[in-house]
């Protein structure tokens, strides 16, 4: 990197090796991802763990915090390393400059013959030997919405996620394209978090007459769940919510959440496949998964 663009000089730009050949250190595979905490990476993680200890391949998963520097950063350092593999999991693009780094990093990678891997987040123009997998976003919100609508609700308040995040803005889509009649304050913006979820829907709540609440993910959907408990909102009863990722703790809350089942474990592990080399990677360069309705008793009819 450029010490006048102001990211990080590595410290040795240099690879030992044949310059044009594969110059990796077998067995290695970097993982690098957004939020160790958020339970949509951890799920994946888990998936890749599993297929590295299959591949006797070592997985080492370094946290970006959604951060461009330290990704930018973790990535000259894996190039270091020679890592076999890469995968990068979540996160988002942050900026012109942010993408032309990036993708020259991984270019870079390509070029020597280190396999990438896009899990979660979308394709980067001009990575044509890359692998992405993303998932059926639309497709799951406008599924989860009309078996609402089928359940008789017509004002339903929505939590979206960070505007930057692709994720966001899909599941947003889906929501419009189901609702076409929608009003807009009935959206939300949240942060993929509880506490946005807990202060999202209290300003839902109180200020329309909504009868259902649909979270961009489950922990604002369980946020929206003790916003409700706080008012004296019923659930199901006189409020249905649902979330979307069937996170772990969805089976434990109460009521148990309904949600959407997003493949996550089977993606990093997929991942995994990939990034080590094993079978051939999608014919368009793009997989894209499915997604299941699950649902629990957090959702009801309209009373």
């Amino acid at each position: 990197m450029r010490r006048d663009l102001g990211w990080p000089m590595p410290a040795d730009d240099v690879i030992p090796g044949d310059g044009g050949a594969r110059a990796t250190a077998s067995g290695v595979i970097g993982v690098l991802v957004a939020d160790l905490t958020d339970p949509f990476c951890a799920r994946i993680i888990d998936g890749v763990q599993h297929q590295m200890f299959l591949a006797d391949h070592l997985a080492l998963v370094c946290s970006t915090g959604d951060d461009p520097l330290r990704e930018i950063a973790q990535l000259e350092r894996l190039r270091r390393l020679r890592a076999r593999g890469v995968i990068l999991i979540g996160g988002t693009v942050r900026g012109l400059r942010h993408r032309l780094e990036l993708s020259k990093l991984l270019k870079d990678f390509l070029r020597r013959g280190v396999d990438v891997v896009l899990c979660g987040r979308p394709p980067l123009p001009g990575l044509h030997r890359a692998s992405t997998i993303t998932f059926d976003n639309i497709g799951g919100t406008v599924r989860l919405i009309e078996f609402l609508t089928g359940l008789g609700h017509r004002r339903i308040g929505y939590l979206t996620g960070p505007p930057r995040d692709p994720a966001t803005r899909e599941r947003l889509r889906g929501f419009r394209a189901a609702t076409r009649e929608h009003d807009p304050r009935l959206v939300v913006e949240g942060a993929f978090t509880w506490d946005s979820g807990w202060r999202a829907s209290q300003e839902l709540l109180r200020h329309n007459d909504v009868t259902a609440i649909v979270a961009a993910n489950d922990l604002m959907a369980r946020g929206a769940l003790a916003a409700a408990r706080a008012l004296g909102k019923a659930v199901p009863g006189q409020l249905s919510v649902a979330g979307f990722g069937d996170a772990g703790f969805c089976r434990d809350t109460r009521p148990p959440l309904t949600t959407v089942r997003l493949p996550l474990q089977e993606a990093g592990a997929e991942a995994g496949r990939l990034a080590c080399g094993i079978g051939a990677p999608p014919r368009t360069g793009v997989l894209r998964l499915g997604s299941e309705l699950v649902v629990r008793r957090t959702t009801g009819v309209r009373s």
